[in-house]
């Protein structure tokens, strides 16, 4: 999200919380982020991985 403008932060928020959701997502965009994929298969720690990208999604 560093080094990014407004519109494609909330973007890359989207594709993250997409990617949580098990949506088709270019994984390459999201960089360190999709180590994170796998808490998609454990659906107690989902609201957990999300809380962080949802407040930020909030404050922009």
């Amino acid at each position: 999200i560093k080094g990014k403008d407004k519109k494609e932060a909330l973007r890359l928020v989207q594709e993250f919380i997409d990617m949580i959701h098990k949506k088709d997502v270019n994984l390459d965009e999201l960089g360190d982020a999709q180590v994170l994929q796998g808490v998609s298969d454990f659906p107690a720690r989902v609201k957990c991985a999300l809380l962080a990208w949802k407040t930020l999604q909030e404050i922009l």
